[in-house]
């Protein structure tokens, strides 16, 4: 990274830290510079035409996503894009590394049925599924990488009316790098502490006028800090070609690959809260048990995950006359996720009875294969004295995922007790029981493994359309609107099989669903670089969402279910203040519910009848506040409730008596009530800089009876730079600077996941 004056670099990690009051005592200054400068009459912003344009190495004007029709500050939706500049001084190498950047996102643990990958929860809703390459959903449960990323945006909010199904919290849409109208190399290499090395190659050469090829690359290889087992690497490749760059058609072809071998985390058991009978006594505290930060419950000759991911694309673009722009996109895609991790199960209350845990081994033989086309056209137009900046579009999709897991001979059941109890550990249990305290991960497990017979295969099927204007009556005045409709068609079928000498006869559910989501926002802008917003917005969930691949899978039980509705409502203002709007500030006020959440009703079934409400506030800064000085963060409040989680059975089972929910009322599980992040670099002299960053993540339920939790922790990280020369700079990240000993992942009611230790890396960077 080349730090400059005019653009002061900063790399923004995942850090934690305390609610920084700097930044929040920054979001008065556009009120203040307004009272003092504001014109008597508005003016108009200059129309800006390049997608993704930038305002600084912080700020981005316009979205890359042209569903977008205004620029981002007039846009009434909360959004944040995390630039290459931020990922870069940041040091981080993973989707979720550049994702804890922005406060009111959590990242979720894998479970039984949430696969190991990125399991993102967006303002308390789970969003797995919601994540977007250049537009196009990306299926499939994947642990993605940052190489090949221009920038990533994070919509937060319904994203419905922008992606089809989803969930009420938002959706992060992954911009690719492509190719530029000029030659440059950029490589970087990187060694550090817990055996890190990591590098990446971005060449990009013009063949002629009108055509250009970039080639992406990246190797990554590291151990976990202060988690001596978990280790991983993994390696990427992404070409791409444009042809008629200065025509009015433009083609784009690209590849994407990326493969990963790691030995996935584990993570701590909770001390296991009893709340009624015998052992009332022995009752934990729901917290995490505390052991020494490097405990691992995994067994190293057992456990691993293996990746692959595969994605093809052609984007077509061509311009007519008059602006209007057609666009058609394909893309294929394949990704395939095959685990084996051990899970320290709680759940039969070993770890406070017998000071056990039992090895419950959580597995997935999963692929997924994606075909989607979409179709838009882009283009504005005067009428009445009124302009209108709009785009439509088709899109159509089929994803099939076959997934199985693993058998093991001769199981994972305590064979002393016949169950997962474990009242011992060691040799006499199969290795299957360990102590809390200095488990041997190097355990002799010996056994045979096969895949299951017993498969699922789920195809889903999607057609949409849909259409967005923003329509400016005044310069002072706007309205976004927009509509999108979704045919979702979604079929499981589980072949018969025989397992253990017993027959289990073909299963098969499926759902038909079509539903429409909206998008509306009216805009005021006091001034040409603000605007203060109101907006009202809609999403659908329906059943099996995941395509198969995740937690929320389709089952005969829930197959004649309607869509989960999901409407916001929000008031926000958006500034971009001091000379040449370098500092971008905004504020929004939220509240969301889910009215016919997904619930056990009074007879037992699974109905619509629950109810889900979030409401919050969001602050956020980016940009340069002097032209060495660039800050980047933000911070949220949120307040989430299950206002009606339906019935639960207070009888027996051959004998059941629903009663009203006893968790009524409480807090949303992996949503802390606060979280802050602030990332900021100065030039302290030519070809100097110095940087750091801080994220501070409130208490977080791991369990909606609110019994299992991780306490709040701030995490401090720092960075340095140095220019050698105008080719190569130095960059030296230290992250987690104080050792914080903290839990970042809970939604798992089991176990949480433990943050990674102090370490440092320094990398060597190269511009040709």
């Amino acid at each position: 990274m080349k730090p400059s004056f005019k653009n002061a670099g900063i790399k923004s990690r995942k850090h934690a830290t305390t609610l920084n009051l700097a930044a929040l005592a920054s979001l008065a200054v556009p009120f203040a510079l307004h009272a003092e400068t504001a014109p008597e009459q508005p003016q108009k912003l200059p129309e800006v035409v390049v997608d993704g344009a930038r305002t600084s190495d912080f700020q981005v004007s316009k979205s890359a996503n042209d569903k977008f029709t205004a620029p981002l500050l007039d846009t009434p939706k909360s959004v944040t894009v995390i630039t290459s500049e931020v990922i870069s001084q940041t040091g981080a190498v993973s989707l979720t590394d550049a994702l804890r950047t922005v406060p009111g996102i959590t990242i979720g643990a894998g479970e039984g049925g949430n696969p190991v990958g990125d399991n993102l929860f967006i303002r308390g809703y789970n969003a797995q599924t919601d994540t977007y390459i250049d537009g196009i959903r990306d299926s499939g449960s994947q642990s993605r990488e940052i190489f090949s990323l221009e920038q990533i945006e994070v919509v937060k909010g319904p994203n419905s009316a922008y992606g089809g199904r989803s969930s009420a919290g938002g959706g992060i849409n992954l911009v690719s790098k492509t190719p530029k109208a000029e030659n440059f190399t950029n490589a970087s290499v990187g060694l550090g502490s817990a055996q890190y090395r990591r590098g990446t190659v971005d060449i990009n050469r013009v063949v002629n006028d009108d055509v250009a090829v970039r080639l992406n690359v990246m190797g990554h290889d590291a151990h976990v800090a202060g988690r001596n087992e978990i280790k991983g690497n993994r390696w990427g490749i992404a070409p791409s070609v444009s042809f008629g760059m200065n025509s009015a058609t433009k083609v784009n072809l690209s590849y994407y690959h990326m493969q990963s071998d790691e030995l996935p985390d584990t993570g701590i058991p909770f001390n296991n809260p009893f709340t009624t009978g015998a052992n009332v006594s022995k009752n934990g505290d729901g917290t995490p048990i505390s052991v020494p930060r490097d405990t691992f419950y995994g067994l190293v000759n057992r456990d691993f995950r293996k990746t692959q991911t595969d994605i093809g694309t052609i984007d077509v673009r061509h311009e007519f006359a008059g602006g209007l722009v057609f666009r058609n996109v394909t893309r294929y895609g394949k990704s395939d996720n095959d685990y084996i991790w051990t899970q320290p199960d709680d759940s039969k209350g070993n770890t406070m009875l017998y000071g056990t845990v039992w090895r419950r081994a959580n597995t997935r033989v999963a692929s997924t294969d994606s075909l989607a086309n979409a179709t838009s056209l882009t283009g504005s137009f005067v009428a009445a004295g009124i302009k209108h900046s709009y785009t439509g579009g088709l899109e159509i999709s089929r994803e099939n995922t076959d997934r199985s897991s693993y058998l093991f001979a001769p199981g994972t059941n305590n064979p002393l007790t016949g169950t997962t109890t474990c009242p011992t550990s060691g040799a006499a249990t199969l290795y299957n029981c360990t102590t809390i305290i200095n488990p041997n991960p190097n355990d002799p497990w010996v056994y045979t493994r096969s895949v299951s017979p017993a498969r699922n295969t789920i195809l889903t099927n999607t057609r949409s359309a849909y259409v967005f204007d923003t329509v400016e009556f005044t310069p002072q005045w706007l309205l976004n609107v927009g509509v999108r409709w979704d045919d979702y068609r979604s079929t499981l079928d589980v072949p018969t099989y025989t397992l253990n000498g017993v027959t289990t006869a073909a299963a098969h559910a499926e759902v038909n669903a079509n539903f429409a989501n909206y998008q509306g926002g009216l805009v005021y802008k006091p001034s040409a670089n603000s605007s203060i917003y109101v907006s009202y917005g809609t999403s659908s969930t329906p059943p099996g969402n995941d395509a198969g691949d995740g937690l929320d899978g389709l089952t005969a039980a829930v197959q004649n279910l309607a869509p989960q509705d999901s409407k916001n409502y929000e008031l926000g203002t958006k500034w971009e203040v001091l000379p040449g709007g370098r500092l971008s500030v905004s504020a929004a006020l939220f509240r969301s519910e889910m009215n016919n959440a997904r619930v056990t009703a009074p007879d037992g079934t699974t109905q619509n009848v629950g109810k889900k409400t979030m409401k919050g506030v969001e602050l956020g800064v980016s940009g340069n506040i002097t032209k060495e000085w660039q800050v980047f963060g933000g911070y949220t409040y949120l307040d989430g409730r299950v206002a009606d989680n339906g019935f639960v059975n207070t009888g027996t089972t051959a004998k059941p008596v629903y009663t009203a929910s006893p968790y009524n009322g409480n807090v949303f599980p992996t949503t802390p009530k606060n979280s802050a992040s602030l990332w900021t670099s100065y030039a302290v002299l030519p070809g100097v800089m110095v940087g750091g960053g801080v994220n501070y993540v409130a208490k977080v339920y791991a369990n909606i009876n609110n019994t299992k939790y991780a306490q709040g922790y701030s995490r401090f990280d720092a960075m340095a730079s140095y220019e050698i020369n105008k080719h190569i700079s130095l960059q030296l990240n230290i992250q987690n600077l104080t050792d914080k000993f903290y839990f970042d992942k809970v939604s798992s009611p089991h176990y949480a996941g433990v943050g990674p230790g102090r370490s440092a890396t320094l990398t060597a960077n190269f511009k040709y």
